[in-house]
């Protein structure tokens, strides 16, 4: 538990600065934390970091989580979709070059995480682009979801929400952390509105995005279980990987699009 304060602690130094400033020091985050990401599913993949399907993992993520207006120097039919396919086409010669040592199995996982990772983060630079308060709205929603779920869990918790996939993990503590969250990010939104949002439609969506940053957590879960890890990776003493600390926002972001938010 010491390991875990210490460490959470230096993160938010680090961490609170960035999303404050924005603009491209929030660009160079996103996108260290997106490369990072990949490289842990590459790792439980067991392929090699430097390997030319792992460079190529890395530029596609980064191609779909840098902001939509980077691509303005290319010519007008050159969009961040169709590059990030021409990372996917690569990936597909790999097989081929490497007689199927590197097989089409493989590159689907790798694109599939590439499209996880990269659209989540790239929603995450889309956010603190709208405001700062929609950027804080979403992490408030993901750390006291979390955290009420795991104190109420430990609490209250006895029927298994997803025992084969996450064991400790309750319907007492989802539910609720999803309540937490209402009420404090209601709280919040009162004195920090979001454009456009009444307070009773922001309930509504707070609710919604509780619940995707759960299915979100439950995703790494499964990923991590198939593979059979404890956990993602160790770049966060304490905490795991970037994965561990970032699958409920992974969710979140995109969500936030869906609603019109972002």
């Amino acid at each position: 538990m010491k390991q875990r304060v210490i460490t959470a602690v230096v993160a938010l130094i680090i961490f609170i600065p960035i999303i404050v400033l924005g603009h491209v020091w929030l660009d160079i985050a996103a996108l260290a934390l997106g490369i990072v990401a990949v490289s842990e599913i590459l790792v439980m993949k067991k392929r090699i970091l430097v390997a030319g399907e792992s460079i190529i993992a890395y530029l596609g993520v980064s191609a779909l989580i840098l902001p939509d207006n980077w691509t303005g120097f290319l010519p007008n039919n050159v969009n961040q979709t169709f590059i990030f396919f021409l990372f996917v086409l690569m990936l597909l010669l790999v097989t081929v070059l490497s007689r199927n040592l590197f097989t089409f199995d493989d590159a689907g996982v790798i694109v599939l995480g590439m499209l996880y990772i990269g659209i989540g983060f790239h929603y995450f630079i889309a956010a603190r682009a709208v405001s700062l308060s929609v950027l804080l709205y979403a992490l408030f929603i993901v750390w006291i979801t979390d955290s009420g779920a795991y104190i109420f869990g430990r609490l209250l918790g006895k029927h298994k929400l997803a025992p084969r996939i996450s064991p400790n993990k309750t319907w007492e503590g989802s539910i609720c952390g999803s309540l937490s969250a209402i009420i404090l990010c209601s709280i919040f939104v009162v004195f920090y509105p979001i454009a456009g949002y009444s307070l009773v439609e922001m309930i509504f969506i707070t609710a919604f995005l509780s619940i995707a940053g759960q299915f979100g957590d439950l995703i790494e879960s499964a990923l991590k279980r198939y593979y059979g890890v404890k956990d993602s990776g160790k770049v966060l003493p304490g905490h795991g990987g970037i994965l561990d600390r970032f699958d409920s926002l992974l969710l979140v972001m995109p969500m936030l699009h869906l609603v019109g938010i972002i």
